[in-house]
């Protein structure tokens, strides 16, 4: 049995990659806000989380991780997806408590998943993999959308954590940064003004470019190159890589 646990499976790229690995056969643990119509089906099930309640989110999730750890799947799969774009603004201009929530979802989430997945799925039977979704902007500071670009770097750092910490040859954890995908994160980015997200005629420029990619094009490369394929451990992927876009 193969078991795959995705966050963020609500709706755009988390939902899609959940769909498709149980296509592949994979016994799905969705972790999100609301259940999407599509994984209604056999095969997937859902837990209700809200990841910017750190200790609750982590309680269920753990609850659900070992009761398929009692099954003894032969490979098990991580997608750290979910994420947060709110709220918008410059440093000086947010709350505390909506760049706390933020940086909660987007990073401190993605962390007590894995300190789970490798306290319950140790090994060494079994193939274990972790992927972290990050962005572009891990490797740049997005203006009024600071505290996207500070989580998903430490995000990426995360995957090297996880490789310096576990070496054993049925461990593997990787990063992917997905592109440009039309999902509502991005209608919400290119909908704020710029007095309040100075980098929305960017996002906005993406739309009129048709360079967005729908969510189900970017899930099935990551399926099929991060999560079917032998992977590099530690390593950053990049979407136009693995899908040989220009």
């Amino acid at each position: 049995m193969r078991a795959a646990f995705v966050t963020g499976v609500s709706r755009g790229l988390g939902e899609s990659i959940a769909a498709l690995l149980v296509d592949h056969g994979f016994r799905v643990c969705g972790f999100g806000r609301a259940l999407s119509a599509r994984l209604e089906r056999a095969g997937c099930q859902w837990v209700e989380v809200d990841f910017a309640d750190a200790a609750r989110s982590a309680a269920a999730c753990e609850a659900a991780m070992s009761a398929i750890a009692h099954e003894q799947p032969g490979y098990t799969v991580l997608v750290n997806n979910a994420a947060a774009a709110e709220p918008v603004g410059r440093f000086g201009a947010m709350s505390a408590d909506g760049l706390a929530r933020a940086l909660t979802v987007n990073l401190l989430a993605p962390a007590l998943l894995a300190e789970l997945f490798c306290r319950i799925f140790p090994g060494p039977d079994g193939e274990r993999r972790i992927v972290n979704v990050s962005s572009g902007a891990a490797q740049r500071a997005i203006p009024g959308a600071g505290h996207y670009s500070i989580a998903k770097a430490g995000l990426e750092m995360l995957t090297l954590a996880l490789a310096a910490d576990h070496r054993d040859a049925g461990f593997r954890a990787v990063t992917v940064r997905p592109g440009i995908i039309d999902t509502g994160m991005q209608a919400f980015l290119r909908g704020q003004s710029p007095e309040v997200l100075p980098s929305a005629p960017m996002f906005q420029g993406f739309h009129r470019g048709g360079q967005l990619v729908p969510p189900d094009t970017t899930a099935r490369v990551i399926v099929d190159r991060l999560i079917l394929d032998p992977v590099e451990h530690g390593r950053t992927y990049t979407y136009q890589e693995l899908s040989g876009a220009a």
